[in-house]
């Protein structure tokens, strides 16, 4: 729609959306106008008393058109709008037809104000012509330069209030696009937290937890078979083990949250060391994001998981190499010669490196898993 017949934007039309200063600056300049219509009805002319009330009862129905023009044009009600103004014209004959001239001259001047700034051009550039003709017929300076220039000079100040509301509308417009686009991107944060959280919640907790319900029902079952003390307590001490574990591992957790945790190499070395197992460290040694490390602990601990379950004894070795704008960890037992039960596909922890895959892939790196020719592999891959 072009600029001749379209209204100004919601928020130019909307005069809430104005500083205070400027509001009432708004007021202030429409109660001049007021006074001055009222003063010039009431002291310049020679009216007769009820004449006088008619006049003022005049000036207030005005002001009350010019209320319902600002709120049928903030609905967009063009022909309603456009018969106010027309009203507001007759008005303004009258008022010079009994003698008002100063009243006559403010009405017209201020429907071609508000009709510039406030009507589509198409309808407010023949509204405020004809109110400005009129306030130059009516005023009796038809062809005077000083007419001529009040009119060039309204017609400027109306187009000017209009250029500069569209303005501000414009930057209201903005302003709500970028607390929205600030707050989208606020919940969208959030939501990556909480993903997080629950992932992590997910790695420490449920293995932890499953892993001893696991073994508490075993020993539940054992006692009530009449097992050997030694089974019994067997058991009761790979839950204590395992709840030991998953309260460090949770302690590492929060650890990572709070972005506090050891360098990822003293972490691999005191788990192949509780495991007897081999690691190899290639490339520059650096830091790691918080994110990448906590990836590289999660694969770590899963594939050491796996192996207890499904290789247990096997011989185990880590490789961490650091690259230019990745770092690897090759996770590899030598156990049987056959493929294991162990793969992504498989209950238990398979379901573990699963999610170790999604939260490589959230990284933009990738995790690979499955068995070779002797044992099993997991190598992961997240940028840094």
């Amino acid at each position: 729609m072009s600029m001749r017949t379209s209204w100004p934007s919601k928020e130019a039309l909307d005069r809430s959306g104005r500083s205070a200063s400027r509001r009432g600056i708004g007021r202030g300049v429409r109660l001049v106008l007021l006074a001055i219509a009222v003063w010039a009805t009431v002291a310049r002319t020679h009216l007769a008393g009820w004449q006088i009330a008619l006049a003022l009862a005049g000036i207030a129905a005005g002001g009350a058109v010019v209320w319902l023009f600002f709120r049928f044009t903030l609905r967009r009600l063009l022909w309603p709008s456009v018969a106010l103004m027309a009203l507001l014209i007759g008005a303004a004959a009258g008022c010079r037809a009994t003698g008002a001239p100063v009243a006559a001259g403010v009405l017209l001047c201020s429907v071609a104000m508000v009709s510039l700034q406030r009507l589509p051009l198409a309808a407010g550039v023949p509204s405020a012509a004809v109110a400005l003709a009129g306030f130059v017929v009516l005023g009796g300076s038809d062809g005077r330069p000083e007419a001529l220039l009040t009119v060039l000079g309204l017609c400027l100040l109306g187009y000017t209030a209009r250029l500069d509301a569209e303005a501000r509308g414009k930057t209201q417009r903005l302003l709500a696009q970028e607390r929205a686009a600030r707050k989208a991107e606020a919940e969208t944060a959030a939501l990556a937290e909480r993903a997080r959280i629950a992932r992590e919640i997910h790695d420490v907790l449920a293995h932890s937890l499953s892993a001893q319900a696991v073994h508490l029902e075993a020993t539940r079952l054992l006692v009530e078979r009449g097992a050997e003390r030694e089974l019994v307590l067997e058991r009761v001490v790979a839950a204590r083990r395992m709840a030991r574990e998953g309260l460090a591992e949770t302690r590492q957790a929060l650890s990572a949250l709070r972005g506090d945790m050891s360098p990822v190499e003293d972490f691999l070395r005191e788990l192949v060391s509780a495991e007897g197992a081999r690691l190899e460290v290639t490339g520059e040694s650096r830091g790691l994001p918080a994110e990448a490390g906590l990836a590289v602990r999660r694969v770590a601990q899963e594939a050491m998981t796996n192996v207890r379950k499904h290789a247990p004894g096997a011989r185990v070795e880590l490789r961490l190499e650091y690259r230019p704008a990745e770092v690897e960890l090759e996770f590899r037992d030598f156990g049987a010669s056959g493929p294991v039960d162990n793969s992504l596909g498989a209950s238990g922890s398979g379901y573990g490196l699963v999610g170790m895959r999604e939260r490589a892939e959230l990284l933009g790196g990738a995790l690979d898993a499955g068995p070779v020719e002797e044992g099993f592999v997991v190598r992961l891959r997240v940028p840094v």
